[in-house]
């Protein structure tokens, strides 16, 4: 089993930028953390008051549905003000640049910015340039903290442990940052990771990566006990990865013939949205083995300790 935490493990991190330089204690304290702020979610009153006076601004630059309402629910919750920061209709539109937004929005007594940004590197730029603590919420093909932490609080609530667990991340991994922080996360707490995915989908660098790489989901997937499939990017595909959705879809859709030769307890997921009839049929994708839902549930109270342990952090180092 995981070990659980510490009572005197002390959460030194005021900003949140990736998984790749979390240990495994730390991103297992985040997890215990996080179990902790499920039963506010129970109550007739959902509200807690660790961030009461606290101000979370969302500022995101790329469309978000899931991973900006969740933050939004999360920082309500711990009783914070949120600010919703839309680039549409902000002095961006206008030439202002990133940081002079930040630092305008800090002036205004901000505490935690939550950014998502299609450039990699940008949260931890954030981070170097204000005193707000820094959450990312993705940003280019680095990673999205958050969601690999999500995910592997899901696969913990139903496996117990990730020794001897074997899991498959299925799609598009060239231009994925949740591939990249789900494997940070997850060999790090013990699993075995696989990339599955035709040899133009794989990232150049992947041998120096920790997983090992699939071209053929059949070959893999009798011997897996989760499979997470990734969403197609098309909006960043720049070209033709393969010759076509059709094709795609034979080779490495998850299908309910094709899930007749996975382990009957298998896990399926998807950080979404999901391509129905590409990455996987809705028969599968709303299906016994489907822990999709619960995904999107566990995201909640993932990032309401992620937001609470920042806080408390920044406040130490005050």
């Amino acid at each position: 089993m995981l070990r659980k935490k510490s009572k005197q493990f002390n959460w030194q991190h005021k900003h949140l930028l990736g998984l790749r330089d979390l240990s495994a204690e730390e991103i297992t304290f985040i997890l215990d953390t996080a179990e902790g702020f499920e039963e506010i979610s129970t109550r007739s009153v959902k509200k807690a008051p660790p961030l009461r006076g606290k101000v979370v601004v969302n500022l995101f630059f790329e469309d978000s549905t899931r991973t900006r309402n969740s933050f939004t629910l999360a920082a309500n919750r711990l009783s914070a003000d949120v600010i919703e920061f839309t680039q549409k209709t902000s002095s961006v539109s206008k030439g202002e640049t990133l940081l002079d937004t930040a630092k305008n929005l800090e002036a205004m007594g901000i505490d935690i910015v939550v950014i998502r940004h299609n450039a990699a590197g940008v949260p931890k730029l954030l981070s170097r340039s204000i005193n707000a603590c820094v959450v990312n919420a993705g940003d280019g093909y680095c990673e999205h903290p958050t969601q690999g932490l999500l995910d592997v609080y899901t696969i913990r609530k139903f496996k117990g442990s990730f020794d001897g667990l074997k899991i498959a991340i299925v799609g598009d991994i060239a231009h994925s940052r949740v591939a990249r922080s789900d494997m940070w996360a997850m060999t790090k707490l013990g699993a075995e990771v696989i990339f599955v995915a035709p040899p133009t989908l794989i990232p150049g660098n992947v041998d120096k990566l920790p997983v090992k790489v699939s071209y053929s989901l059949d070959e893999v997937i009798e011997k897996v006990d989760v499979i997470n499939m990734l969403r197609i990017q098309f909006e960043r595909l720049g070209g033709n990865p393969f010759p076509s959705v059709r094709e795609y879809s034979h080779y490495f859709g998850l299908t309910v013939e094709r899930m007749k030769k996975a382990k009957p307890d298998i896990l399926v997921m998807h950080p979404g949205p999901i391509n129905r009839g590409l990455e996987m049929e809705s028969e599968v994708a709303d299906g016994k083995n489907s822990v999709i839902l619960e995904q999107v549930k566990n995201g909640l109270a993932v990032r309401m300790a992620v937001l609470f342990l920042v806080n408390q952090a920044a406040a130490q180092q005050q």
